[in-house]
């Protein structure tokens, strides 16, 4: 898995490429179909990431009624 720091600059790139597709081919076009697709992927994993960064950060403690 990529670092979150890297993971961040993607997302930016992306974004930023997904925006002059819609400005160039519009909408409805394959292209900026196929972009927003591997932005959410980033997306997806950048969550991924944070979400098991959070996990292991908290400890959960189960208290068992006697």
């Amino acid at each position: 898995m990529r670092e979150q720091g890297i993971l961040k600059d993607q997302i930016e790139q992306g974004r930023q490429e997904l925006s002059r597709l819609v400005d160039q081919y519009g909408i409805p076009s394959v292209k900026v179909l196929e972009q927003s697709m591997a932005l959410d992927e980033l997306i997806n994993e950048y969550n991924r990431f944070t979400l098991g960064v959070n996990i292991k950060k908290k400890r959960f403690v189960v208290l068992k009624k006697t």
